[in-house]
């Protein structure tokens, strides 16, 4: 499935429909008064959270979304027909920006979760409502009143418990697929993951946590380089990160320089995110050459304050104590 995280599109609630102005012309009732009947209410468009959904595809081939008109208002004291709502079914986890105003109307974060994005005109009053005694055949009846029209932006963030943070290739889609049932695509280069991946990881008491696979990032992306920004978005709703490192042979890379260069993104795109809780782990351990200098990177990241755990998701070495310490702090009581 391709993933798509932003699309934009245009929505039209109904119109309300126009009251009516009659009278009862009925056989044997002499002098029969108003019988106009009121326009019916126009229907909204109505978002509603589908936790079925993982992307925004299907807006990008269909971004027109109309509600129907309310029915005008009838002879015989008859109303009008309400327009129906057109619901829309969006991803959990979506935002729902007006265009026009820059105002955050949603925030789609629970299956089932109903949200009114654009409000149905109201249906307009007969002449019924307007007799009087002095006015006993009125021939006013009010219009109805449009529905709201808007440009929307919607933007998806993944719904994660945490969320995977390091350089590319270095081990992220591996470990996801290691600790659960999720297959992104993994490959001996750099950008090998260009989307976001959720994996539900289960531990033992019938524990599981959502993990999400972010697409590596590199310095400047906040910027706009490499992948970009984009995929940031994506931490926002993580409440504890796991950071990987690795000893690389690539010339200037070193684990703390890696560390301090995306969490120089994260804080370039959003400061509260580089103030969330962190793990950080030594990854491929079962690497010779990893395992000797890990004893010497530990202290390196010690006396900056940091625990540096190591683990392996090809052997699964540390791996149980990584997601453990994961858990305790999404779940700090339990």
């Amino acid at each position: 499935m391709i993933f798509i995280d932003e699309a934009k599109i245009y929505t039209i609630a109904g119109n309300g429909g126009n009251g009516a102005v009659a009278f009862r012309r009925e056989a044997h009732v002499p002098k029969g008064g108003p019988s106009g009947g009121d326009g019916g209410d126009g229907g909204d468009v109505v978002f509603v959270g589908d936790a079925q959904l993982s992307t925004l595809l299907d807006f990008k081939y269909q971004q027109h979304y109309r509600a129907e008109s309310g029915e005008h208002g009838r002879n015989k004291d008859q109303y009008g027909k309400a327009g129906a709502s057109k619901i829309v079914r969006v991803p959990v986890g979506t935002i729902v920006t007006d265009v026009g105003t820059g105002e955050i109307i949603a925030d789609i974060s629970t299956a089932g979760q109903e949200i009114v994005v654009a409000k149905g005109g109201k249906g307009g009053k007969g002449n019924i409502h307007f007799k009087s005694p002095w006015n006993q055949a009125p021939r006013t009846a009010e219009p109805g009143t449009p529905g709201e029209s808007k440009t929307l932006r919607l933007e998806l963030k993944l719904l994660a418990d945490a969320g995977l943070l390091g350089y590319p290739n270095v081990g992220k889609s591996t470990f996801l697929s290691a600790v659960s049932r999720a297959r992104p695509k993994i490959a001996d280069y750099p950008f090998t993951t260009l989307t976001p991946h959720l994996g539900v990881v289960g531990l033992s008491g019938g524990r599981s946590f959502v993990l999400a696979d972010i697409p590596g990032l590199i310095e400047g992306a906040a910027e706009g380089a490499g992948l970009g920004h984009r995929f940031l978005r994506h931490v926002e709703r993580t409440r504890v990160l796991l950071h990987l490192v690795e000893l690389s042979a690539e010339p200037g890379r070193e684990p703390e320089k890696d560390h301090d260069a995306i969490n120089r993104e994260l804080a370039s795109y959003d400061e509260t995110l580089a103030q969330r809780p962190q793990i950080v782990a030594l990854a491929k351990i079962d690497l010779p050459d990893t395992r000797a200098a890990y004893p010497e990177l530990k202290g390196r990241f010690a006396a900056r304050g940091i625990e540096l755990l190591a683990l392996s998701a090809a052997t699964g070495e540390g791996v149980p104590q990584v997601l453990e310490r994961i858990w305790s702090r999404i779940h700090p009581t339990s």
